[in-house]
């Protein structure tokens, strides 16, 4: 049996589990606070996430749901979505209801005007190139031609006959509906518009020849 005398003291295995005692002991003692402490901390580090204020954003309009080219845009085709102002698009369209796109919409794409029957067609189109509204006297004809396609435009003289190509692998950039259907104003014309994107020094060429002529179209090669 070992002595509390100090002349002998304590094997140092001893002094050990002594110490490791006492400091189990102590934490004990304070296993309470330092819970609440803890439970503190994590509170107000939850406090900062939550009030931290949310990232800015711009309402942009978005198709709701797949949309095809020629559709007049109504309040059920279009819902806003918030975007970060960095990627909002510089050609937003910022009042498209009422407008016909020009070629079909992903549900979720954002309504640009280069989207739309209109000026914006061309914005994407090499310098020097003009959107140019075309009415092809057959719109069976027309019905065939898709956004993207390109054509060669032919005029034949309906009192001679003769035919000439007056422009060259031309874009089409839109398609708009038939006359009387929804968003188009019937006119009581024949045939159908057709929306090309055209070299600006033949605009003046083609509208002279669709005044005057029979015009028609080739697919270009």
């Amino acid at each position: 049996m070992l002595s509390a005398d100090p002349r002998h003291p304590d094997p140092p295995l001893t002094r050990l589990r002594r110490a490791a005692h006492g400091v189990r002991r102590s934490l004990l003692a304070r296993r309470r606070p330092l819970a609440a402490l803890l439970s503190a901390v994590a509170v107000l580090a939850g406090l900062h996430v939550t009030t931290q204020p949310p990232p800015a954003t711009v309402p942009v309009l978005v198709a709701a749901h797949d949309l095809p080219g020629g559709a007049v845009l109504e309040p059920g085709d279009l819902v806003t979505v918030g975007f970060s102002p960095a990627s909002v698009p510089e050609d937003l369209a910022e009042a498209p209801l009422g407008e016909v796109l020009a070629a079909p919409l992903a549900r979720g794409e954002v309504v640009s005007r280069a989207r739309l029957v209109g000026p914006g067609l061309a914005q994407g189109a090499p310098s020097g190139v003009a959107a140019l509204p075309v009415r092809l006297p057959d719109p069976e004809a027309v019905a065939l031609l898709r956004v993207g396609d390109r054509i060669d435009l032919v005029a034949t003289d309906p009192a001679e006959g003769g035919s000439r190509v007056v422009a060259l692998d031309v874009a089409v950039l839109a398609l708009p509906p038939p006359d009387g259907a929804p968003g188009s104003a019937a006119s009581g014309l024949s045939g159908r518009v057709v929306v090309l994107g055209v070299p600006a020094p033949v605009v003046t060429t083609i509208s002279e020849a669709a005044a005057r002529s029979f015009l028609s179209y080739a697919w270009a090669r």
